[in-house]
């Protein structure tokens, strides 16, 4: 089951889509307007969230499948972390990218992963809403990753996430990470939630990327999750060691897919990143 978030009026519908048809379930529940709050009434039942979502789609009205494109930010994480260097071709761009490159290496096959703080709800958008790039930056990338949906600290479903990134100023020097990764219109996710249930194994999706300028597409690679060299309940059990994990929260999961060293994003460009079973994100990118 996948669950977008479509506006509506001065608030939001939670919308459920079995492949077959969408179904509005918040005209069922009022209270149920976003995926979270779908997960907090599962997790208070002691249900599945898709068993507790096709109850509701019993007596929900459906919604034409094309308003799905015009889904808002899925979820709305209290925060956004992620992970790095979890595929080998992640850990050769950063060494290209860096005076210290051995760091790089040494944190790929490590025992520990680069888990880092993304984004506040405040920093991230939806779909079709726009990416930022800084504009005190010369060289600036698109991650396209895997998202892992949690609430209260358990896996609950998946999404697409758009790390954007500076790779001129990480490579300046690999302690201006923060800077490189959290500033405005910084990460994207969508288009909806897909149940940890209807994604089954998360190492075995196709993911693809494509950006396009003024009509030409300048970038088109394809990978899968199954070259990720470490497991996603790996990268949420380090994240949530030691830590006062959000209620709700999202955790990208690294990228394979890594434009070639010439390249730099320019405002107006377009950004397409899709995966199995969840859909696609498409994003355009501005100055920030």
């Amino acid at each position: 089951m996948r669950y977008h978030r479509l506006p509506s009026g001065d608030g939001y519908n939670l919308i459920a889509d079995d492949g077959n048809a969408a179904s509005n379930l918040t005209a069922v529940k009022p209270r149920l307007d976003t995926f979270s709050d779908l997960a907090a009434a599962a997790n208070v039942a002691d249900v599945r969230i898709d068993t507790l979502g096709e109850a509701l789609m019993a007596d929900a009205p459906t919604v034409e499948r094309e308003a799905l494109a015009d889904s808002a930010v899925p979820v709305v994480p209290d925060e956004v972390w992620a992970a790095g260097v979890t595929y080998e071709i992640s850990e050769e761009a950063r060494e290209a990218e860096s005076g210290m490159s051995e760091m790089y290496l040494q944190v790929y096959e490590a025992e520990r992963p680069e888990i880092f703080f993304k984004a506040t709800p405040s920093r991230t958008v939806g779909p079709n809403e726009p990416v930022g790039i800084r504009a005190d930056s010369a060289w600036d990338v698109p991650e396209p990753e895997l998202g892992i949906v949690l609430y209260d600290g358990d896996i609950v479903g998946y999404t697409i996430g758009n790390d954007m990134s500076s790779r001129s100023i990480e490579g300046q020097n690999p302690l201006y990470l923060p800077q490189a990764k959290v500033y405005d219109k910084c990460c994207s996710i969508g288009p909806c939630v897909a149940s940890a249930e209807s994604v089954g194994d998360p190492h075995e999706l196709t993911m693809s990327m494509e950006i396009s300028r003024d009509g030409t597409v300048l970038y088109d690679g394809e990978t899968s999750t199954g070259k990720m060299e470490r497991t996603c309940e790996e990268l949420v059990d380090y994240w949530r060691d030691h830590n006062a994990v959000p209620g709700n929260g999202v955790l990208l999961t690294g990228t394979s897919l890594v434009p070639e060293e010439e390249f730099t994003l320019r405002p107006g460009d377009e950004v397409r990143i899709s995966i199995d079973r969840i859909g696609e994100l498409v994003n355009t990118v501005v100055e920030v």
